[in-house]
């Protein structure tokens, strides 16, 4: 397949010790050459790396002082000629570097097109390509593990593997259907159907069971701080992020919108969200910020529940356990370094619908119990192995559900005495789905839209 030659900076802007400007493409070594003065980049062998200048063939203005890696087809991340040039990291100096590289006949890259090519270029299947973005994204290190085990192919071979037995079943129909006349071909009847339909239905099944769990490992859990003004959600918050992130006053009303940090707990990213304390309120600033609060409130994945132990339990207190109802909640008690106010009767009563976690947040006390209990409710107290095949996709888990219904279909209708070549159609939907999550039938313009959200340079 024969692309143009195409170019972007693949590291951040800004300031930096190196900076990386990526070619890739059949020109990508002759545009190289052009602007580099140093070794003839065109006949240097393949996979080296080379100490040069970056010159304007115009006005033979040296630009930069830099290496130049060559890395020829087909072993490189496109399967195409590519060349890296490592500038210092400025804006100036890197920006120069690829406006002579455009000069001379490159294209600047859409966001995602290196990878998209090497997709269609056949080095990596959709879900693998995917996987990049997801290890860019990747905010632990298991999430990071997730998504190179992803890219390494682990759900793909799975797929593979489960598509090949469809494919077999199928071919097996065919051949009853076409050649029902020939006694030696093996008699697909509806026990053998519904053994191949059982094993594949078994390993969606099990793939979706990851689901829940790898979603979270991709994207966080969505976590909320909600309660009363001055019980100490802020100092949650600094707490867990372990710097200071939201104002902690003793005035009630303090935090006034909504403050989002990330969090590792237990290999696991919590988005952590303190919200304004939930209240009825004159003041217009912190209505706004009550109202943003109950808008994450209905989103969260978790909702962290903090009451004051200093002080009783009240109607506001109820009526903001109404509004969580249906969600994941840990209760949090917090200053136990004061004096109980809050009655034993009431925590018990709440321990029985939620788990109770007590803090002192002023002596970081508390906190390891808090990450236990959020371990327990999403992974029963462990995450799984590190070898499973996680599915964290939310592409790949509607496409595992849609092929769940129709192997489940196919498994209804055998049992129900539907004609095999009736059955069959549940069954190539399945193969269908099934290689849509690897792209192996898939629109373009789905292709066009996954890769567009990857970052430009990449």
């Amino acid at each position: 397949m024969d692309f143009d030659t195409i170019t972007a900076i693949s590291t951040p802007l800004g300031e930096g010790a190196i900076a990386i400007v990526r070619i890739s493409g059949d020109e990508a070594v002759s545009i190289a050459e052009k602007i580099f003065t140093g070794k003839k980049l065109s006949e240097v062998p393949t996979h080296t790396i080379h100490y040069g200048h970056i010159k304007d063939p115009k006005s033979l203005q040296i630009i930069e002082e830099v290496m130049v890696s060559v890395m020829r087809a087909p072993k490189t991340f496109t399967k195409e000629d590519v060349v890296e040039i490592n500038c210092h990291g400025g804006l100036v100096s890197v920006n120069k570097v690829l406006q002579l590289i455009l000069s001379e006949g490159a294209r600047l890259a859409e966001p995602g097109e290196f990878t998209k090519r090497a997709f269609l270029n056949g080095r990596i299947d959709l879900s693998q390509a995917e996987a990049v973005m997801d290890l860019i994204r990747a905010k632990t290190d298991r999430a990071m593990s997730v998504a190179i085990n992803q890219m390494e192919g682990r759900l793909s071979k799975l797929i593979q593997k489960l598509r090949q037995e469809l494919l077999e079943t199928l071919a097996h129909v065919e051949v009853n259907i076409d050649y029902p006349e020939y006694d030696d071909v093996e008699e697909m009847t509806h026990g053998v159907l519904i053994e191949k339909a059982s094993y594949v239905q078994k390993e969606i099944y099990q793939l979706l069971e990851t689901a829940k769990q790898g979603k979270i490992l991709r994207e966080g859990i969505a976590t909320v701080i909600v309660g009363k003004p001055n019980v100490g959600k802020s100092s949650l918050l600094n707490t867990l992020v372990q710097e200071t992130k939201a104002i902690v006053t003793d005035i009630p009303g303090t935090t006034r919108d909504v403050i989002e940090e990330y969090v590792n707990v237990k290999g696991v990213p919590l988005r952590l969200i303190d919200t304004a304390g939930i209240r009825e309120t004159e003041d217009i600033v912190e209505r706004i910020g009550v109202e943003r609060s109950k808008e994450f409130l209905q989103k969260a994945d978790l909702v962290l529940f903090v009451l004051n132990n200093n002080e009783e339990w009240t109607e506001d207190d109820g009526r903001l356990l109404e509004v969580v109802e249906g969600k994941d909640v840990i209760v949090v008690v917090n200053k136990t370094d004061l004096p109980a106010k809050l009655s034993n009767r009431k925590v018990e009563e709440l321990a029985q619908s939620y788990p109770i976690v007590t803090t002192s947040l002023i002596d970081e006390k508390g906190i390891g119990q808090l990450e236990d209990a959020i371990a327990e409710l999403f992974f029963h107290g462990s995450i799984e192995a590190t070898d499973m095949t996680y599915v964290s996709n939310a592409r790949h888990i509607a496409l595992l559900t849609q092929a769940e219904k129709t192997i489940s279909d196919a498994i209804e209708a055998i049992g129900n005495e539907v004609p095999i070549d009736m059955v069959q159609i549940d069954i190539t939907r399945t193969w269908e789905l099934l290689g849509e999550i690897i792209g192996d039938a898939v629109h373009e313009s789905l292709i066009d839209q996954l890769f567009s959200q990857f970052c430009l340079g990449k």
